[in-house]
């Protein structure tokens, strides 16, 4: 192991020295199917919120301009996804050159960013209606949360934009990686850079989502004692649950993903990493991003809970393909019951004319 104060040219010699690691077949063949079954899901789920959101006559709040700034993040990280397949599907080689690498980057950190942000907000939002409600009415208006969505993307493109501007693809073991840690681990002070990163966009948001869901469940509390009749309407119910869920995607896609980076930042600030502690890094890598990523599909689970439309319209299809199979099963089962009762009838008639 090495100390923090080893000369740079050996630090260097030592960094490199490390032969590169190749993950095995059988991760790009899980990686392909799991970034295809994420683009069908995520697609379909997303674009039926904002079909739903879009639909003439329907009031909009600003809970639902978060969720639908969100469905559009969603729907662009999309775009991204056909050629981290191909990445994949090529085991871990890049056939679309440098551009387009630095593009497809661009745009997955760009939806981590702005999901993290715009799901702070819906947590934000559904703390003022419920414990902040006469107080600050205007902050949770739909007009307000509109021009917090400009903010949050300007936010998030200021976060991101940087990675347009450095190499993403390198030469390893005769392939081009593309968005792999071995390709900017020799930018500068990139430690301090993702540690900052790491808490601006998520360790801040998770305590605000933590603290908003803690304010609303005290206040959940409160009122069912003080007001059992209120509570009974279930409208801050669904606020608490709704935080919830929202605190808890959160946690289980992203936490993963930036602890595994703020500890190997951290231990990478006071020694040099060894060949081993690299190579488990770069693995682990792999699966949280892939964890992290999952988040485009988890959001519509969060336009269910959020939306009351949306969930009676969502089950209302659930019900009516439900009784659609039932009644062809009852149907199909008719069917066979009369040309069984038909084939009973008809055998006497055969038996008398052999």
């Amino acid at each position: 192991m090495a100390s923090s104060t080893a000369d740079p040219n050996s630090v260097s010699h030592n960094v490199s020295f490390c032969l590169p690691h190749h993950p095995p077949r059988a991760a790009s063949v899980i990686l392909c199917l799991f970034y295809t079954i994420l683009l069908v899901f995520s697609t379909l789920g997303n674009i039926l919120a904002l079909c739903l959101a879009c639909q003439k006559g329907k009031k909009i709040n600003s809970t639902d301009v978060y969720l639908v700034h969100l469905a559009v993040s969603d729907l662009l990280f999309t775009l991204a996804l056909p050629g981290k397949i191909t990445y994949y599907a090529l085991d871990f080689s890049w056939p679309f050159g440098e551009g387009l690498c630095r593009l497809t980057a661009f745009i997955f950190y760009l939806n981590t960013y702005g999901g993290v942000y715009l799901m702070t907000c819906v947590s934000v939002d559904r703390y003022l209606a419920v414990v902040r409600t006469h107080q600050c009415p205007r902050l949770h208006s739909a007009s307000q949360a509109k021009l917090i969505c400009v903010a949050i993307w300007a936010l998030a493109v200021l976060q991101t934009v940087p990675l347009l501007l450095i190499s993403m693809t390198k030469p390893v073991a005769g392939r081009i990686t593309c968005m792999e840690y071995v390709s900017i681990e020799k930018v500068f002070r990139l430690p301090l850079i993702i540690l900052v990163a790491c808490v601006i966009s998520f360790c801040g948001p998770v305590g605000i989502m933590l603290f908003c869901y803690v304010k609303i469940t005290v206040k959940l509390c409160r009122t069912a004692q003080e007001n059992p009749v209120m509570s009974e309407k279930g409208h801050h119910r669904r606020a608490c649950l709704l935080t919830l869920v929202v605190l808890v995607a959160v946690i289980v896609c992203f936490s993963p993903y930036h602890l595994n980076i703020i500890q190997f930042m951290v231990r990478q600030t006071l020694y040099l990493p060894s060949c081993p502690e690299q190579t488990a890094f770069k693995v682990s890598l792999q699966l949280t991003v892939s964890l992290m990523n999952m988040n485009c599909g988890i959001d519509p689970i969060i336009y269910f809970f959020a939306s009351t439309h949306y969930r009676k319209w969502l089950l209302s299809i659930l019900k009516r393909r439900a009784a659609a199979s039932s009644s062809s099963s009852l149907g199909r089962t008719s069917s066979e019951i009369q040309s069984t009762n038909q084939t009973r009838g008809s055998m006497p008639l055969e038996e008398n004319k052999v």
